[in-house]
């Protein structure tokens, strides 16, 4: 069981690295539920952890997630590719539960040293990440070039900042 947790974390960081693909990640709904609570409780950490934020930025955060979500979903059905959809969205939602594990710590070591500013800046550059890491995912699952995923990604991306700015949320997207 342990050995199994370890091979997964250790699949995802070879994903965030853009070494494997969502093809790596099993075709299990558990996962997928387990990752999604996890996804949850990173945002919900996330949240907690940075003062100027509220509740209803948590809500608005897990829309701009969910958004993303169908979206990758659709473009890999589109594609003909649905077959690979669970694995993908595991593969996404995984990915940013490590993302957020390392904003975190990124945010509460390089605090006291940098100061809150400097400090929010490089976390975020850590979560900025996830849009080339999911256009990775993107790319692999319909079997396109990456430039392709990160396009896609790229555009989810300016979809989730319009629709947090329409709705007003100090936070952009945790996806």
């Amino acid at each position: 069981m342990i050995s199994d947790v370890l091979t997964l974390f250790k699949t995802l960081f070879d994903i965030i690295r853009l070494q494997k693909g969502p093809e790596a990640i099993p075709h299990s709904p558990v996962l997928f539920a387990l990752l999604a609570s996890a996804w949850t409780a990173a945002a919900a950490a996330v949240t907690a952890m940075i003062g100027q934020l509220n509740q209803s930025d948590f809500a608005i955060s897990m829309l701009l997630g969910i958004i993303a979500l169908v979206i990758y979903a659709a473009v890999i059905v589109f594609s003909q590719k649905s077959s690979r959809v669970l694995q993908s969205l595991t593969a996404i939602l995984g990915c940013g539960v490590l993302l957020e594990c390392l904003f975190v710590t990124g945010y509460l070591s390089l605090t006291p040293i940098l100061g809150k500013d400097v400090a929010g800046l490089a976390s975020f550059l850590i979560l900025l990440w996830s849009v080339p890491v999911e256009g990775h995912i993107i790319a692999r699952a319909i079997d396109r070039h990456w430039y392709v995923g990160l396009l896609i990604a790229i555009a989810v991306f300016l979809i989730q900042i319009q629709v947090s700015t329409s709705l007003g949320s100090a936070d952009l997207a945790t996806s």
